[in-house]
C-alpha cells in the first residue's frame, strides 16, 4: 500500500506542474492575472495567442500520460487493484494537482487537459468518443466549457457499454470535471458565457 501512496502523491506533484504558469514565468507572466483568469489552455489561447496555448496544452497533457504511465509501470502483480485501476486513480490525482497546484498556490486550471492526458494512457479507447462528443459540442455551441463537460460525462455510458470495472473512473471524472467548470455551467445559464463564435461551423452551415 505504501508504494500505491507515493505513486499518487507522485503524481499529483506531476500534476502540479502547470503548463500555462511555468510558461508565463519564462515571459514574465502570470496568465491568471489575464482574461479569465484560469491556468488552462483554453484561457492561454485568448490572451496569449495558439503558439503559446499549444506549449500549454501539451504541458498539460503530457503530464497526466506520464502520470498514467507511471502507475502501469510500478504496479506490481501483488498490489490490491489492477494495473488500469492505478494508473486511472494517477491520472485524478495529476489533474487534481493542475487544478490546486502545490506549487503555486493551489490556484490552476481545470484539469480537463490532464484527464485527457492520462485516459491515453489508461483508457485509450475512451479518447476518441469523448474527443468527438467534445468537437461536435464545439463545432455546433462554440462553448468550450460546455463541450469539455458533456465530452467527460460521456464517459459513463462509455463505462457501462464497455468497461464497467471503471464505472468508478468514469463517474469520478465526470463529476470533478463539471465541478471544476460549474463557473461555465452557471454563466451559461445566466446567458454570459464566453462563445468562440468563429468554430461554429455547423451553425453556419445550418444557415446557409
Amino acid at each position: 500500500m505504501l508504494f500505491i501512496a507515493l505513486v499518487l502523491l507522485a503524481s499529483y506533484l506531476l500534476g502540479s506542474l502547470s503548463g500555462s504558469l511555468l510558461l508565463g514565468r519564462l515571459v514574465g507572466i502570470d496568465i491568471r492575472t489575464r482574461g479569465s483568469g484560469n491556468a488552462g489552455g483554453t484561457n492561454a489561447f485568448r490572451t496569449r495567442g495558439w503558439r503559446f496555448a499549444l506549449g500549454v496544452v501539451s504541458i498539460d497533457i503530457g503530464k497526466g500520460a506520464l502520470a498514467a504511465l507511471l502507475g502501469r509501470l510500478v504496479w506490481v502483480p501483488s498490489a490490491p487493484i489492477t494495473a488500469q485501476d492505478l494508473a486511472c486513480a494517477c491520472t485524478l490525482l495529476a489533474a487534481v494537482g493542475h487544478t490546486w497546484p502545490v506549487f503555486f498556490g493551489f490556484r490552476g486550471g481545470k484539469g480537463a487537459g490532464t484527464l485527457v492526458g492520462g485516459l491515453c494512457v489508461a483508457w485509450p479507447l475512451a479518447v476518441l468518443p469523448l474527443f468527438a462528443v467534445w468537437l461536435l459540442c464545439l463545432l455546433s455551441s462554440g462553448y468550450v466549457g460546455l463541450a469539455t463537460v458533456l465530452a467527460a460525462a460521456t464517459l459513463l455510458p462509455l463505462a457501462l457499454l464497455v468497461e464497467p470495472a471503471l464505472l468508478w473512473f468514469a463517474l469520478a471524472a465526470a463529476v470533478f470535471i463539471a465541478f471544476t467548470h460549474r463557473g461555465n455551467l452557471a454563466r451559461l445559464a445566466a446567458g454570459t458565457e464566453y462563445r468562440f463564435e468563429r468554430v461554429r461551423l455547423l451553425r453556419r452551415r445550418s444557415r446557409s
